[in-house]
């Protein structure tokens, strides 16, 4: 199929309001677990999760932790501005712009935005029993979003400090409600690490200490890696056509070690969430360009939204091992022990899944890029999912239910 040609609207589906869950239940891992199994679908609960799993499998976690993004500043006018951090621009390494003191600049979103023609924003705050004074500058322009430039005057405060006490947890749109002290726990997962995500790869929220501990037992291979979650991933796709959407770019970092142990186990993996998915496919496409051309740097191994549909022949000839193993070649030679590079990848129907076998999801929006991608993995077969899960009260989105799909 013209995977191009997809028509959204097929995507689409009736999601009554109260099936959204507005909170998490309070206890992560008794949340409602679907099982399709191919083609048959039946549920449990997700602490169960691991008596599902084959034994000795890899099972890959996107260790991402959620960044208080949302800033608040008020003019001399009184005017409220809102500042959504998006992306670094200075620093642009994640790691160094939270270690950063005395000024940085990032890619944000503005609201009310035409409030804020020109001028300097500044908000006095208390960090680490010391009083700072931070403002923000609108620079230029850049596609929707503005190059916003932060400075403070304490050298011994890092960004990471600053945001700690200024930001609020961006939870998602849909919820319709304020952020509240509790999201702070209840929207990260228990093991996100790396800091630079404005949304948490939901998935993983379900998880705890004693599934995790489960799963060892169980004898799962677990592995981490990290593909910052950006605003993008509530963008709607406005176009029928999904040719027509324009996919955002993810920042992603996946360790030698991580490599090594998928080519381990055939190039096999279980997925902890879409986010896991897209970075674990992306290896793929970034092994067979190193393939063609060994001396690539770091941004030139982006992966293009469309790039998977494009010149399959050539690529049908490239196994998952071989590509992997160019990543491997690669990183020893420029002897670095991680990758770090960015997709904008998109998975719809008429994709053809690489290395991700298994699948641990939420339940997502209708007409979203994320239902797209569970669709490619089911070979079609959404619909059935979805309608069970409605019939049978399961919670819907970030703070919902869980599903296990094996196609």
């Amino acid at each position: 199929m013209d995977t191009k040609l997809i028509h959204i609207s097929d995507y689409n589906y009736a999601l009554p309001d109260e099936r959204i869950a507005k909170y998490p239940l309070a206890r992560r891992d008794q949340s409602k677990l679907l099982i399709y199994n191919k083609g048959k679908v039946s549920e449990d609960i997700f602490c169960n999760l691991p008596n599902f799993l084959p034994k000795g499998a890899l099972m890959v976690f996107n260790n991402t932790k959620v960044i208080q993004a949302r800033m608040h500043f008020r003019k001399d006018t009184g005017a409220l501005i809102e500042i959504f951090l998006l992306e670094p621009a200075e620093p642009s390494d994640y790691e160094l712009m939270f270690q950063t003191t005395g000024h940085c600049s990032w890619y944000c979103l503005v609201g009310n935005l035409k409030k804020w023609k020109s001028g300097t924003l500044r908000r006095n705050i208390i960090v680490n029993d010391k009083e700072v004074s931070i403002t923000a500058i609108r620079k230029s322009e850049h596609g929707t979003s503005h190059c916003i430039e932060f400075n403070w005057d304490d050298p011994h405060t890092s960004f990471a400090e600053i945001i700690d006490v200024v930001g609020e947890l961006p939870i998602p749109p849909y919820l319709n409600r304020e952020t509240q002290e509790s999201d702070k726990t209840t929207y990260q997962t228990v093991y996100s690490k790396i800091k630079g995500s404005v949304a948490a790869p939901t998935a993983g929220l379900h998880f705890t200490p004693e599934v995790l501990e489960a799963l060892d037992h169980h004898g799962i291979d677990r592995e981490e890696l990290t593909l910052h979650v950006g605003a993008g991933t509530f963008k709607p796709v406005k176009s029928e056509l999904i040719e027509n959407h324009e996919m955002h770019t993810e920042y992603i970092a996946v360790k030698r070690e991580t490599v090594e142990k998928l080519l381990k186990h055939n190039c096999h993996a279980i997925a902890v969430g879409t986010t896991s998915v897209r970075t674990l496919e992306s290896l793929y496409y970034m092994g067979c360009k190193l393939m063609k051309n060994p001396d690539l740097g770091e941004t030139e191994l982006h992966v293009n939204q469309w790039e998977p549909y494009e010149n399959n022949d050539e690529k049908m000839e490239i196994t998952p091992s071989q590509s992997l193993q160019a990543i491997i070649d690669w990183l020893d030679r420029n002897h670095l022990r991680t990758l770090h590079s960015s997709t904008q990848i998109i998975i719809a129907p008429g994709y053809d899944y690489k290395i991700v076998k298994m699948l641990v999801t939420n339940f997502h929006q209708p007409q979203s890029t994320l239902l797209l991608l569970v669709s490619a993995f089911v070979h079609g077969d959404w619909h059935k999912i979805y309608d069970y899960a409605l019939c049978h009260d399961f919670r819907f989105l970030s703070y919902g239910d869980s599903s296990l799909l094996i196609p």
